[in-house]
């Protein structure tokens, strides 16, 4: 079996630069967000000149790309080893949450407001994907009341966002409500709209989990 080649110093180096932009630059979006990201400023920040810092990214599209890419595939891999370790719906609510905590920039990146002008490739929505695929495995008809809105019928017609998974309608309905509830809760607590009210998010957010975990009501 043939091993992968050595990198090169230069290699090193490179994957190191890049790696420190890519620092920098969430230094910036969590100072000022994402629209606000400059490849100038970091190459300033970084003692580097302009056309110098393009060697590694060449706009500030691509630069942005790699961080959503980061971000998605993180959460991909937290939604696997969950899903590995057998959690069900409730599990990965949980571990949504912790992923969101632990790196709110991170979060609103890829769930938050859409950076204007910015266009994400085609392999970015893969990996999206692939991690409503574990959602859908996990969203496994319960006992609960029929739909009675029309919104199976229109799931089942309209499933592209679901890909060729083979889940039912009750199943799409029943990851699509996980996916939007929680996101709804997650989204008002990581931008401080909880503040003031006088109660725990935590606790909101459980609580909405748990009725989620057990049906779709």
């Amino acid at each position: 079996m043939v091993g992968k080649a050595e990198e090169t110093p230069r290699e090193r180096y490179r994957a190191q630069v890049r790696a420190e932009i890519k620092e920098r630059a969430w230094e910036q979006i969590a100072a000022s967000g994402a629209p606000g990201l400059s490849l100038n400023a970091i190459a300033r920040q970084m003692g580097m000149s302009g056309p110098a810092l393009y060697r590694y990214f060449a706009g500030r599209d691509e630069l942005i790309t790699e961080l959503v890419r980061d971000a998605y595939r993180s959460l991909a891999d937290v939604f696997r080893a969950a899903a590995a370790s057998g959690a069900d719906l409730d599990g990965l609510g949980r571990a949504l949450r912790a992923w969101a905590l632990d790196d709110p920039q991170r979060y609103f990146l890829v769930y938050g407001t859409p950076v204007p002008g910015y266009h994400a490739p085609d392999d970015v929505t893969t990996t999206a994907r692939e991690i409503m695929t574990v959602v859908l495995d996990a969203a496994r008809p319960v006992a609960g009341p029929a739909d009675t809105t029309g919104l199976d019928d229109h799931l089942a017609e309209h499933r592209e966002w679901a890909g060729d998974h083979p889940a039912d309608p009750a199943a799409l309905r029943r990851a699509l409500s996980f996916w939007t509830r929680l996101h709804g809760v997650l989204s008002l607590e990581l931008a401080g709209h909880f503040t003031g009210m006088g109660f725990d998010p935590a606790v909101l957010y459980g609580a909405e989990l748990d009725r989620l975990a057990h049906a779709v009501r």
